[in-house]
Parts: C-alpha cells; sequence; structure tokens
C-alpha cells in the first residue's frame, strides 16, 4: 500500500457498497477508489440481467457486481457481492449477517442505491402513486434499512464507524417533473442529520453528497447535445462531473481525514448550487 493509503486509515476496512453493478456508474467507482485505498467490498446490486445492460456492458462482457469485486479482487482486496432488494428487510437483516460471517463486521457502509430515472419524471398531476411509491421505497427506505442495519451493527462492534449516502442537489433544488426523485433526496439528507445527532457518541459520522450533473450510464435518456446545453445553462465549471469525482470525496469522508466531519450534506456539482 503506498503511505497515503495507510495515512487515510482506510487500509484493512470493511466497505458495503450498494448499488455497485453498473459499468458507467457512481457505485463501481466509489467501490474501485475504496479498494485502491486498502479496504475489503461488499458490493450489491439488484441482480440485472443482460437484457438490463447497456450496448457496453453487453460488449465488454459486463457481470454487474461480479466484475466489479472482480476488478477489485486485482488490487488485493477480498470482496464479497450479494444481489438484494435493498428496500426489503429481511434481506437486508440476512445480508449483515454474511457481512459479519464473512468478515466479522463493517466499517464503512455506502448507500448509493437508487431508483433509476423511469416514470417519475412527469409532473406531480401525471405522477402515478405506485411510481411515487417505487422511488420512495428504494431511494428513502433502503437508505434506511441499510443505515438501521449497520449502524446497530457499528455500535455493537464499539469502535465506531461510518456512513455516507448518497442524495442529490435534487433534493435542495426541488426542480419540475422530479418530485418523488428530489423528495426522496431531501428525504435522504435530513435523515443523514438526525442519524449523524444520534449516532454521533458512538463515533459514528453520517454524511451524505448531493452531486449534480454526472457523467453515468443513467444520463443516456438525453443526447450528449441535449446534455451539453443543460450544462452550459446550469454549471459554472461547464462540463459533468466524473463518477470518480464523487469517489474521491467518498473515500475522504471515510477516512481518517474526514474523522470531524458528520451530519453534512456536500453539495458536489461543479458550482451549480452556490448557497450554505
Amino acid at each position: 500500500m503506498t503511505g497515503g493509503a495507510q495515512a487515510s486509515g482506510l487500509v484493512g476496512k470493511v466497505a458495503v457498497i450498494s448499488g455497485a453493478g453498473r459499468r458507467r456508474s457512481i457505485g463501481r467507482s466509489i467501490a474501485m477508489e475504496l479498494a485502491r485505498e486498502g479496504c475489503d467490498l461488499v458490493l450489491t446490486g439488484t441482480g440485472r440481467t443482460p437484457d438490463r445492460y447497456t450496448d457496453e456492458e453487453r460488449a465488454s462482457g459486463w457481470r454487474d457486481i461480479e466484475s466489479v469485486a472482480e476488478e477489485a479482487r486485482g488490487l488485493g482486496v477480498r470482496a464479497l457481492t450479494a444481489v438484494l432488494d435493498v428496500s426489503d428487510e429481511a434481506a437486508v437483516d440476512q445480508l449483515l449477517d454474511k457481512v459479519v460471517a464473512e468478515f466479522g463486521g463493517a466499517d464503512i457502509l455506502v448507500n448509493n442505491a437508487a431508483a433509476a430515472r423511469a416514470g417519475d419524471r412527469v409532473p406531480v398531476t401525471d405522477l402515478a402513486a405506485d411510481v411515487w411509491d417505487f422511488v420512495m421505497r428504494v431511494n428513502v427506505r433502503g437508505t434506511f434499512l441499510m443505515s438501521r442495519a449497520f449502524a446497530r451493527q457499528f455500535v455493537a462492534q464499539g469502535r465506531g464507524g461510518t456512513i455516507v449516502n448518497i442524495s442529490s442537489i435534487a433534493g435542495k433544488i426541488s426542480g419540475a417533473n422530479a418530485a418523488a426523485y428530489s423528495a426522496s433526496k431531501a428525504a435522504v439528507q435530513s435523515l443523514t442529520s438526525s442519524m449523524a445527532k444520534e449516532l454521533g457518541s458512538e463515533q459514528i459520522r453520517v454524511n451524505a453528497l448531493c452531486p449534480g450533473i454526472v457523467s453515468t450510464s443513467r444520463l443516456d435518456d438525453l443526447t450528449a447535445d441535449q446534455w451539453g446545453v443543460l450544462i452550459a445553462e446550469r454549471v459554472p465549471l461547464g462540463r459533468a462531473g466524473t463518477p470518480q469525482e464523487i469517489a474521491f470525496a467518498v473515500a475522504f469522508l471515510a477516512s481518517d481525514k474526514g474523522r470531524w466531519i458528520t451530519g453534512q450534506s456536500w453539495n458536489i456539482d461543479g458550482g451549480q448550487m452556490t448557497i450554505r
């Protein structure tokens, strides 16, 4: 390991990352950055079948979380995979049992799993209740269930821990035609604050990152030219962020370098949000 990895205090830690199976994604980048820092990994995904892969994933022979785990193992760390619905309470508890059996516990939880952009990007008057429920179930209930399970384990271990929730600036901007997503991400930010206040005495830190426009496969519903116009209008730095840039921030918050930071919801958006 490099001196930088040793200084971070992450070598030998166990990091659980949900939503880590897409090839061009924040989850994969977080997993690989933490692996480079010396963390063993637990990677979860929804168990996508190849018909749900992107064209680039199919062309590369992608295998969802198994491909990410194999990549991490190439860096010399251990990687456990689990197909998981984060909104299923029993499944989350079973995941925790599996992690404890395999690694003896965990140190870091990254709640990255989120509902895909689908029929929720419509006016409230056209928003179906079952679509609203799905977004809330994955983004809010899933974050709650994963956080509760692993926070309990962190308390039992008695050595603290770190939770990083991947939220969005949508939870602050609350734009039109995105009510379900925006409300869910605002809820994640509020949950982050409450948990930080409750768990601080146990030396468990809880923070959220609020990305803006990031170049992942989930943005493929618009053309590059369409995104270019939006970015030019909204982002002072003039470009989309990269998944790696989100991963850098996660690693910092999870490391000893961020050990006096908790309860925060950091914008990481190229300057799109400049309010304090």
